[in-house]
This record gives structure tokens, C-alpha cells and sequence, in this order.
């Protein structure tokens, strides 16, 4: 199975930007940690957190979508349930 990920921040996270994943364009962007696909972060002080899940679905054929295309998206989804 492929999907979409993308890069966001999640609350109270001070802005920092962690791995958001989805597996159809219709659905909401979940946290890396929250899903199946997700593997162990590497012991990297102040690294990315998702970095080794990301390079695993990127290997496996997964699409990146920038941080300002999935903000979009959300919004006028948002917009098409108000």
C-alpha cells in the first residue's frame, strides 16, 4: 500500500514539524507514531522525528507533499464539511 506523507506540526509541539501520513487523499493527516506503517526513530539528538519512517516509505514508492500543498488541502477540505 502507498500513500502520502507530509511534514507538520502537532500540538503543543512549539512549532517543531514531525512526519504526518495518509493513505488516500480523502482522509486526514494522522501522526507517524500513530499509524502501522511507522518504524523506531534513530538516537539522533534533535533529529527529525519520523526520519527513518519517511526514508522507509519513500523506498517503498510513498509520495512527499510539501508542508504549504497539505495545508491547502486540509483547509478546503475543511471548508467542503463546514
Amino acid at each position: 500500500m502507498t500513500g502520502q506523507m507530509c511534514w507538520l506540526p502537532t500540538l503543543g509541539s512549539n512549532g517543531e514539524l514531525i512526519l504526518h501520513l495518509r493513505t488516500a487523499s480523502n482522509q486526514p493527516w494522522q501522526p507517524y507514531r500513530t499509524r502501522p506503517e511507522a518504524v523506531q526513530d534513530y538516537d539522533i539528538p534533535h533529529g527529525s522525528k519520523g526520519w527513518a519512517t519517511y526514508q522507509k516509505l519513500r523506498h517503498s514508492g510513498w509520495t512527499l507533499i510539501s508542508t504549504a500543498q497539505a495545508r491547502t488541502i486540509t483547509f478546503r477540505q475543511n471548508l467542503k464539511t463546514a
